[in-house]
């Protein structure tokens, strides 16, 4: 399950990123953080799943 919520945290960061890079700024940033908050970015901190 973990893995899972690594691979969809990156999934979204990723998304974000191209968002961001097609003038999409709101919804690029919404993505990174809903990614960071699934995935591995704020997890391994413990603040996330």
């Amino acid at each position: 399950m973990t893995t899972l919520l690594y691979i969809l945290g990156v999934v979204l960061v990723v998304a974000g990123i191209v968002a961001i890079v097609r003038k999409q700024l709101l919804w690029g940033i919404v993505l990174i953080v809903v990614g960071l908050i699934v995935g591995p970015g704020l997890g391994v901190a413990g603040i996330g799943a």
